[in-house]
């Protein structure tokens, strides 16, 4: 029987139920499964307020730990490891990327297969960059990767998220925007993938498990939207410094937050629309590098 660890960090328990369906998808008499959260020692609050929100954007961003729970497991080794994580501003979240960084992490991982699973609102590509890298590290072998994602257009994304982050409601804002999230239907097809990593499993063989998951789907690459992604992601580094430099007492972080706050509505609202309309009318000149890029974001290999 193959031993698989499902090890992830959920706010509102929506990555939760999609680890759940995933596995569902793989039979008992073959796996034996372990859930284990990733538990801090101070817990995050769901739904978030505003100033405690925003304050961890610079932690996220620059890959502050905070203490978590110790973790115990039943074994010392695994056949697989499934990783479910969340992004906060572009990158793991705190307690995911904690873990990473643990001795924990470097027991478990080391030599170990992993599959990394994320539930997302859109941007995630820079966070998975992150992820392998840190993995790399360890000596943990990335042979999967799943992204569920809110599908929803990018600017109604924003604001449904913010409804259900900030009240802690999966319901439509105003009663006629979309639910918020990963649609019902993507968390419970999520099965397919159990199969497919159990098949791997099973024959010993991942090493074209990512390929299998990719014709089923696992992984969405929307070009303007990494664009995006990836200039934003410079400038969240540059603001997290500038906050780290300049809020030197809680007062004055506060009011660096609270600009930056400002900064990213307009950014959103303002900036990218502008941004996704100038790179879909040049895209038209390189399309060649655009279809390496998303091949490339597809798979688990690290640049």
């Amino acid at each position: 029987m193959k031993k698989v660890l499902v090890l992830h960090y959920s706010q509102s328990g929506q990555l939760t139920e999609i680890l759940k369906s995933l596995t569902s998808g793989m039979n008992a008499n073959n796996v034996e499964l372990e859930f284990v959260d990733i538990r801090p020692k101070n817990k995050f609050p769901f739904p978030w307020k505003g100033d405690s929100f925003f304050e961890q954007m610079p932690e996220s961003v620059l890959g502050k730990p905070c203490e978590l729970d110790e973790i115990t497991t039943r074994h010392d080794q695994y056949d697989l490891i499934i990783l479910g994580y969340q992004v906060w501003f572009l990158n793991p979240s705190v307690p995911f990327n904690s873990f990473l960084q643990s001795d924990k992490a470097r027991t478990l991982l080391n030599n170990t297969p992993v599959v990394t699973v994320a539930g997302v609102r859109n941007m995630w590509v820079m966070a998975q960059e992150k992820i392998k890298n840190e993995l790399l590290k360890i000596g943990a072998r990335l042979v999967g990767n799943i992204i569920l994602e809110d599908k929803n257009p990018n600017l109604i994304s924003v604001v449904t998220i913010q409804h259900w982050l900030f009240t802690a409601k999966k319901s439509r804002f105003l009663g006629f925007f979309p639910l918020p999230g990963v649609s019902q239907e993507d968390i419970d097809g999520a099965k397919r993938f159990g199969t497919t990593i159990e098949e791997a499993l099973l024959t010993d063989d991942c090493n074209n498990l990512q390929e299998k998951l990719v014709k089923q789907n696992a992984v969405r690459i929307v070009d303007t939207i990494v664009f995006v992604e990836k200039r934003a992601t410079t400038l969240f580094g540059i603001w997290a410094n500038l906050i780290e430099k300049k809020g030197t007492t809680p007062k004055k972080k506060k009011l660096w937050l609270r600009v930056f706050n400002y900064y990213l509505l307009f950014a959103i609202f303002i900036i990218s629309p502008i941004v996704i309309l100038l790179y879909s009318i040049g895209r038209l000149f390189f399309l060649g590098k655009v279809k390496k890029e998303k091949l490339y974001y597809q798979g688990v290999k690290l640049k």
